[in-house]
């Protein structure tokens, strides 16, 4: 049996899903994305069999629908082909804020249609590259790391468990967590060093000062501030921290609760705790590091122990649809 997927959005994440699942078998990958020369990127790269341009056939016969787009686009994109969906279909999302897109999801999509919401982690290997876009994606963009899945509390057992397939089949690790468990992280991981990069440059550009100041921009300065969002991603960027209020207030409390003890110990003149405070940053970033590049909670029994099939994910898949009552 064949299982068609069709991924809308073929950025890095896109993409790098596509290639992850072209290696199996019996799977029809359809990809979509509004930018047509991305789109025909990713399937001269052989990430997807077939390009649609029009978003409704691109999903009107798909099993598992993968939305890889920025936050902003998600709820107009899911309204848009809301009426096409096959009975039973699935729909993956790859977005920060997984408490508002349930949400959505519960509102906009028709009966007997599943939301789940991943949030994948990339390789660590990767960790160091700048490139963005179609021309970054990797076959094992997500190996070596976990994907947090995450439902609303009418998600099915079945359905939640062919999320974790699915994710197998990426090569990465399932990791169950609820939707404010993972708005939470993301507001730490994903949003907090955006905006950090946000309220440094706004808080030096065009600054008394600035004229000079940005002929002498360095290293720091740029790898910083490079986080910044840029083009489409700033809309998203907005919506995405208005949607994630509560978290995003929480670590930002946290950030200038951090920089008063700078400041603190710079209008004391105390060397000693300036000393300490940097020191426990040095000391976190090398703990972080290293634990993050050997991805030691990967090991022993948390690895799946029997590798996924797509039998398996097939079965899940048209197992859990409701059976037409018989004449």
């Amino acid at each position: 049996m064949t299982i068609q997927i069709s991924i809308i959005g073929l950025g890095q994440i896109g993409a790098s899903i596509a290639l992850a699942l072209s290696e199996h078998k019996n799977l029809l990958l359809v990809g979509h994305d509004k930018n047509v020369n991305t789109a025909k990127a990713a399937e001269k790269m052989g990430a997807v069999h077939k390009i649609n341009r029009n978003l409704p056939s691109s999903v009107k016969e798909a099993d598992i629908i993968v939305l890889a787009l920025p936050f902003g686009e998600i709820q107009e994109t899911v309204g848009y082909f809301k009426e096409d969906l096959k009975a039973d279909a699935v729909i993956l999302d790859t977005a920060p804020s997984k408490n508002a897109t349930s949400k959505w999801m519960q509102d906009e999509l028709p009966a007997g249609r599943s939301y789940i919401g991943l949030a994948p982690v990339i390789n660590p290997i990767y960790l160091d590259e700048r490139e963005r876009g179609v021309d970054s994606a990797r076959i094992d963009l997500f190996h070596k790391a976990v994907t947090m899945i995450a439902a609303p509390t009418s998600a099915s057992g079945e359905a939640l468990q062919l999320a974790a397939d699915f994710v197998q089949l990426l090569g990465s690790q399932p990791l169950f967590a609820d939707l404010a468990e993972v708005d939470g992280v993301m507001a730490s991981v994903h949003l907090l060093p955006q905006l950090t990069a946000v309220a440094l440059l706004n808080s030096t550009v065009d600054a008394p000062g600035w004229g000079e100041a940005r002929k002498v921009t360095g290293q720091f300065y740029a790898q910083i501030t490079e986080s910044s969002p840029k083009g489409e991603r700033t809309p998203s960027l907005s919506a995405e921290v208005l949607a994630n209020e509560e978290g995003v207030i929480r670590v930002l409390d946290g950030l200038i609760a951090s920089l008063e003890e700078i400041k603190e110990s710079v209008a004391s003149a105390d060397e000693e705790a300036l000393f300490e405070i940097l020191d426990r940053a040095e000391e976190g970033r090398a703990v972080w590091s290293g634990e993050r590049r050997s991805a030691d909670w990967l090991s022993g029994e948390e690895k799946p122990q029997t590798p996924i099939e797509i039998a398996g994910i097939a079965e899940r898949l048209f197992g859990f649809r409701q059976k037409k009552p018989r004449n």
